[in-house]
């Protein structure tokens, strides 16, 4: 990543302003312009999140907002009502009124002296989400977005329930937020008021797995929020960045496809992060990217970017399968529709011996998996960039059916989404699996390529997850499953394996009981999205990747993680632990120091899956001089066949001295989950 020190206009920053709201509240902004803005006015960028623009988020702020500033926009970073130093409480993720807010301050930059009225948002993860929802909404002034990492859909494609399961990431990320709302403001910002502020917000600060855990099914709480509802709101101009080891690439293809103002999709390598500081590498000049988009639609510069494909892709080569990833090699393709208009449906029938290409002599096929099947899944979102990616899968696979293709005789473009036609019967009433799309390599190691998780009780599409219902043991039933987007170049002499599981634990949360999965073979089958090659394909280009100069932070203890599975082998019980230390490092621009821990730790025995057991304990520090404040969060869950056991409680410290304690303790139904 090249950094650029000079920019065509000098730019000017306002570390602080308050920004009222109608109600009286302040809004935090730290804000990027040119100097001479107030002379030649110039169009507004926001980024609306809950992650601290004074800490939480201030490394890649650095390098992406005065880039833009210096090219002529005011780049503007809101905290979230609650959250930072801003005003206020928030009580859930994207709630009323937080979309209401940004509306308010949308009106505001259009208001501005230094602001030609054009306004654009931009945001990765929940300010990707935001972004879309709001620009839903339609606020005067909205006229382009680019939404990073994110979905249109809060039920089916977010970090709480992935094809009607309950994902561990539930209350991992109700954990995360926990202990990222919980701290205080900066006293150096809003004075001498700090701590009632903090004690207002601890006092209110919610454990959004409560609610999350409230609505298993999809019902008006997640509809709302959700931009798939109704595509045709959105009228500005939409880019769409996704990465193939993130969560949520599904969701570019869908946009793309739906959304019906301007809008392109790009979908690379990489993780939770924005793609000009990526991992894996390759990185993308994204910022330069960002500037043809908003010269565009903002400043109505005829920049070309109405004349890009729908879709550039990124075809990544497989890799070795390992927990870290730094580099994914690859080429860039474009392509017009999704997947591509030169695909070839493969259809691979789950044969008695293996995959094959026509259905065989049909069959019964049975699988009871051990509940901890599942241990090499990876982080359902990589966010911290350890060890969180996929592993080998030859541990899991053993806990599950496999079917196997021959070695292919020529390798094989797999672009787009593979879908299953599982015909099946469970011998439970609820019952879950994982079903995952691998590569077997000559030498006998397993590369995941993608996967689904899917609730067997949701069984018709058409109720879109509203609506489940209990399955009839011994019933024999057929269900589509489609499996994650995916991109990736399968080579000549591997084999295609398709794995069924009844377990994925820790990514999703077992069943009530133990179940045996009954999968009629020969009747049953997959069919893959195969890219053709195309004579003389031009790769789409991007410029290397180009920053503004780093924040200067002063390391006083290094960042460290580790990931780590053992096996009791006096009871088979498994556990994994997750450390994420995030270091102590001082900003030498405002003097504040800050250091926070993340601990994660699950435990499951072979074949009770009403052993699993998830605990979730983080520890944030900031301080200034003599002045220190820490929080200490934790939060459990465990479950019975009918309610689940959520127990959190928060710590708060000024200095060494307890000044604030809370506990929950909710027992709430269970339901076909």
């Amino acid at each position: 990543m090249k950094t650029v020190k000079s920019f065509p206009r000098k730019v000017q920053e306002i570390p602080n302003l308050f920004i009222p709201l109608a109600d009286g509240t302040r809004l935090a902004a730290r804000i990027w312009l040119p100097v001479d803005a107030e002379r030649q006015p110039v169009p507004a960028i926001l980024e609306y999140l809950p992650y601290r623009k004074r800490d939480g988020t201030v490394v890649r702020d650095a390098l992406t907002h005065p880039y833009m500033a210096g090219h002529g926009y005011a780049c503007v970073r809101v905290d979230i009502r609650g959250n930072g130093d801003s005003d206020g409480i928030m009580l859930d993720e994207y709630a009323e009124q937080e979309l209401a807010d940004a509306e308010e301050v949308i009106a505001w930059l259009v208001a501005q002296s230094w602001c030609t009225g054009k306004v654009g948002m931009m945001g990765i993860s929940w300010g990707g989400f935001n972004c879309l929802q709001v620009a839903a909404r339609q606020p005067a002034g909205l006229d382009a977005i680019i939404t990073l990492c994110s979905t249109d859909d809060r039920y089916s494609d977010d970090i709480h329930y992935k094809g009607g399961c309950l994902l561990g990431e539930n209350l991992g990320w109700s954990a995360t937020m926990l202990a990222y709302s919980s701290r205080a403001p900066d006293p150096a910002l809003v004075g001498d008021r700090w701590k009632a502020m903090w004690l207002e917000r601890l006092e209110n600060e919610p454990l959004l797995a409560i609610p999350w855990l409230q609505h298993p099914h999809r019902d008006a709480y997640w509809k709302h929020g959700s931009v798939c509802e109704d595509f045709s709101a959105i009228q500005a101009a939409v880019l769409a960045v996704g990465g193939w080891n993130d969560a949520y690439s599904n969701a570019v293809p869908r946009l793309v496809a739906g959304v019906q103002s301007p809008v392109k999709g790009i979908i690379g390598p990489w993780a939770h992060k924005y793609p000009h500081f990526a991992v894996p590498e390759p990185r993308i000049g994204f910022l330069q990217e960002a500037l043809r988009w908003w010269d565009q639609w903002l400043k109505g510069i005829d920049t070309g970017v109405d004349q890009d494909p729908a879709h550039r892709t990124y075809i990544m080569d497989i890799g070795r399968p390992g927990a870290s990833v730094a580099h994914i090699g690859g080429r860039w393709v474009s392509d017009d529709v999704w997947p591509s208009d030169q695909s070839e449906n493969q259809r691979w029938y789950l044969n008695p011996q293996g995959l094959g290409p026509a259905a065989d002599t049909k069959g019964k096929q049975t699988i009871t998996s051990p509940q901890h099947t599942g241990a090499d899944s990876g982080e359902y979102c990589i966010i911290w960039l350890g060890p969180e990616f996929p592993g080998d899968q030859r541990q899991d696979d053993s806990g599950s059916l496999t079917f196997d293709t021959p070695p292919l005789a020529k390798p094989i473009d797999l672009v787009g989404a593979a879908v299953l036609n599982l015909k099946f019967s469970s011998d439970r009433a609820v019952a879950v699996t994982a079903i995952r799309l691998n590569s077997v390599w000559p030498d006998g190691a397993v590369s995941r390529l993608s996967y689904a998780v899917a609730n067997l009780c949701h069984r018709d599409a058409a109720d879109n997850h509203e609506h489940p219902e209990l399955l009839e043991p011994g019933k024999v039933y057929t269900l589509q499953i489609q499996l994650d987007d995916v991109a990736c170049a399968v080579p000549k002499g591997h084999r295609l394996r398709v794995s069924i599981s009844t377990s994925y634990w820790p990514l999703i949360w077992p069943a009530p009981e133990p179940v045996t999965l009954t999968v009629h073979t020969g009747a049953s089958f997959i069919d893959i999205p195969v890219r053709k090659p195309r004579r003389g394909e031009k790769a789409p280009a991007f410029p290397p990747a180009e920053a503004a100069p780093p924040v200067k932070m002063l390391t006083l203890q290094p960042a460290w993680n580790k990931r780590e599975v053992t096996t009791d082998q006096r009871t088979g019980e498994r556990r994994m632990s997750i450390f994420d230390d995030f270091g102590r490092s001082t900003n030498t621009e405002h003097g504040l120091t800050t250091w926070g821990c993340g601990r994660e730790n699950y435990s499951i025995l072979p074949d009770d899956p009403l052993s699993a057991r998830q605990e979730c304990h983080w520890s944030m520090e900031t301080s200034r001089g003599d002045w220190k404040v820490r929080t200490e969060t934790y939060s459990s869950l465990r479950a019975t066949k009918t309610h689940w056991l959520v127990a959190g409680r928060l710590e708060a410290y000024e200095g060494d001295t307890q000044v604030f304690a809370k506990d929950w303790n909710k027992k709430i139904p269970r339901k076909l989950v």
